[in-house]
């Protein structure tokens, strides 16, 4: 099976960004938790947040992985 391409968007007001994966929007993470969650509904299983903060198959938009709140 091909990896997904999922994007994380840059924070929302509250911290959130939102999560796609191929053509498909999954909801709004606040942390790596809440992504490597989301990821596991989907069928990516086993990814922890170390495995998900250093994924290739992962497009930061707007900060890295250590990025979840909004910038002024």
């Amino acid at each position: 099976m091909a990896e997904p391409r999922v994007i994380v968007s840059p924070p929302d007001k509250t911290g959130g960004r939102r999560i796609q994966i191929d053509d498909q929007t999954l909801g709004t993470a606040h942390s790596l938790h809440d992504l490597s969650v989301f990821l596991d509904r989907v069928g990516v299983e086993g990814w922890d947040e170390v495995e998900v903060a250093e994924s290739l198959v992962i497009e930061w938009h707007g900060g890295g992985p250590e990025v979840w709140s909004a910038r002024p």
